[in-house]
């Protein structure tokens, strides 16, 4: 999604660049908040944000660290981490949970270890590939809750958008949320103002689709954009090295144990069956 071409006119929203650009814009926040609202089906506006350090230290010198896409708190001291996630990732919910978590044990700690008064965490994941499989709806929002479905507890929220199970055609786009999704998944597809849905004339909307006009690009975001092509192509580069690698031990191990067919192990290791063959004639080579 982040390759560009010449008869592009807008950056996906979706990638690096155009997510920084529109959640992450801190000069001009209308859209942030606007999107904020909609994702956790607020009623209420919410008049200020404040981006706060999207990094997590380690707890102790051998514990992970991480970094959030988006970290910010509104005025009311509501906590909000977003997450973009465009490729497959089978335990992101373990993800948001650390972060979560996380964000919540560090306010425990800020009250010296007191839980009345404690702000909401709203832990929002935007994925491009589905992770709930057995679930039909495209936004879904989880608090904790008994087997009867009443509420025990809404301080930890968690919420997932899945975009490709967002299949409204324009006519059915009503919400701020359908409409946020939908210009998500189409931004980058339209070309001539003549394509442009109503409601792209929406204060918070019209400011995040200007951020990812090409034609409107100063040489500076030019610039910036680009730079975050290569960086991107690289970064992409070294993780497919890296699975590469993996499953070409994963093989490996299996040929050496000698217990599985070629097919077998193709299945078994997701991969095709001269893929196998050519570290078998590696290992060949290497006796």
């Amino acid at each position: 999604m982040d390759l560009y071409n010449d008869n592009q006119r807008f950056i996906p929203l979706v990638s690096d660049y155009g997510f920084k650009a529109t959640f992450g814009n801190e000069s001009d926040t209308r859209f942030l908040r606007k999107a904020l609202q909609a994702l956790i089906n607020s009623p209420v506006a919410i008049r200020k944000v404040e981006f706060v350090q999207n990094e997590i230290q380690g707890l102790t010198k051998d514990s992970r660290s991480g970094i959030y896409d988006l970290f910010c708190t509104d005025e009311k001291g509501t906590q909000f981490i977003v997450e973009m996630q465009l490729g497959e990732y089978p335990e992101f919910i373990q993800r948001m949970k650390f972060y979560a978590l996380y964000r919540l044990n560090t306010l425990i700690r800020k009250g010296k270890y007191k839980f009345k008064g404690l702000p909401k965490i709203y832990c929002i994941g935007i994925l491009a590939i589905s992770i709930f499989p057995h679930i039909a709806d495209y936004h879904n929002v989880a608090t904790l809750k008994n087997e009867s479905g009443e509420l025990i507890d809404e301080q930890l929220t968690f919420i997932t958008v899945e975009l490709d199970k967002f299949q409204k055609e324009l006519a059915d786009v009503q919400s701020d949320l359908d409409k946020l999704i939908y210009t998500m998944k189409t931004i980058d597809t339209v070309i001539e103002p003549t394509q442009f849905p109503p409601f792209w004339t929406e204060e918070w909307l019209e400011t995040a689709i200007r951020e990812l006009d090409t034609r409107a690009m100063s040489p500076e975001k030019r610039m910036v954009y680009e730079m975050t092509l290569a960086a991107n192509a690289v970064a992409v580069d070294n993780e497919q090295k890296k699975i590469e690698d993996v499953r070409t031990e994963v093989v490996r191990k299996a040929l050496n144990r000698g217990k599985l067919t070629i097919e077998e192990i193709a299945e078994d290791s997701g991969v095709s069956v001269d893929f196998v063959l050519e570290i078998q004639r590696s290992l060949t080579n290497d006796l």
